[in-house]
């Protein structure tokens, strides 16, 4: 297999770190995992159609230490499942990762009921690369912040609801039913998923007024 494929699942739930032990599941039909941040705030799922790697189910404790030992190898890897470990390898070199078990990596738990998305935002090549760096030219602003008036939305970092504060805001093109009272979501963990996600052909951002944001 490519060691391209399996490093782009990695880091698409791995979120430059942010993601450290997981479950990977593997089958016929591909890989999936399952993660939630240590904070409990971001809840999420990756699947690939890789179906070159060993069924079953994988506890990886450390991610960044995998990433590392996969950086040793080709471009071109067999994954085969040892004793409590996988095995990678490539025309002449391989790596043993030894997996954790189960119990020790974190339960992620079921949302059995998502409350209504009234508002839809395009997570276009424009938009990312203007968060991106608003980021990380506001690197203390841990939230972002939405709201929507009269069918104009804005993305802002910085914003301070009872004061004047340095702020970046980007207009986005969204779609609200009415308008939305200033609504305010982890930046950072927006950043990491836009970063690692930078190849997607389409990609959107709903927002609950509930509380809650979904990335797709």
């Amino acid at each position: 297999m490519k060691k391209s494929s399996i490093e782009g699942f990695i880091s698409r739930y791995n979120l430059g770190g942010e993601i450290e032990s997981v479950k990977i599941e593997s089958s016929d039909n591909g890989l999936s995992v399952r993660f939630i941040s240590d904070d409990k705030t971001l809840l999420g799922d990756v699947t690939s159609e890789e179906t070159q790697f060993p069924n079953g189910e994988f506890g990886i404790y450390t991610t960044s230490q995998l990433k590392n030992l996969l950086g040793v190898l080709g471009s071109d890897v067999d994954v085969n499942e040892g004793e409590a470990s996988l095995a990678f390898s490539d025309s002449g070199t391989t790596i043993n990762y030894m997996l954790a078990d189960l119990s020790v990596v974190p339960i992620v738990p079921d949302l059995k009921q998502l409350p209504p998305f009234g508002s839809t935002i395009t997570l276009d090549d424009e938009f990312v690369a203007k968060f991106v760096k608003s980021k990380g030219a506001l690197s203390d602003s841990d939230r972002f912040t939405f709201t929507c008036k009269d069918g104009k939305g804005e993305v802002i970092l910085g914003y301070e609801k009872s004061m004047n504060s340095t702020r970046i805001s980007i207009n986005v093109d969204c779609t609200c039913d009415g308008d939305v009272e200033p609504i305010s979501f982890s930046a950072k963990y927006l950043k990491e998923i836009l970063n690692a996600n930078r190849a997607a052909k389409a990609s959107s951002l709903k927002i609950s007024s509930q509380g809650l944001a979904s990335v797709s």
